[in-house]
């Protein structure tokens, strides 16, 4: 974590990912990167994957998610 980042505190949201959006479930402050495990605070929540139901933190996580399924 650097300077220019806020740690990360408070509860971890339950999401549902639609194409284009995702609908808060249960609410809270972040989700959790389903590759690296980071916590991704959901004004900052870019990437996921509908067919999975997964949030990644950046376009990388996403490329590891679909190399690690072939």
């Amino acid at each position: 974590m650097n300077r220019h980042e806020k740690p990360i505190s408070g509860a971890e949201a339950r999401v549902q990912y639609l194409d284009g959006e995702y609908r808060v479930l249960k609410p809270g402050m972040f989700v959790l990167c389903a590759v690296t495990g980071e916590p991704i605070p959901l004004e900052d929540l870019r990437y996921w994957s509908v067919d999975r139901q997964e949030a990644y933190a950046t376009p990388e996580a996403v490329m590891r998610s679909v190399s690690r399924t072939g």
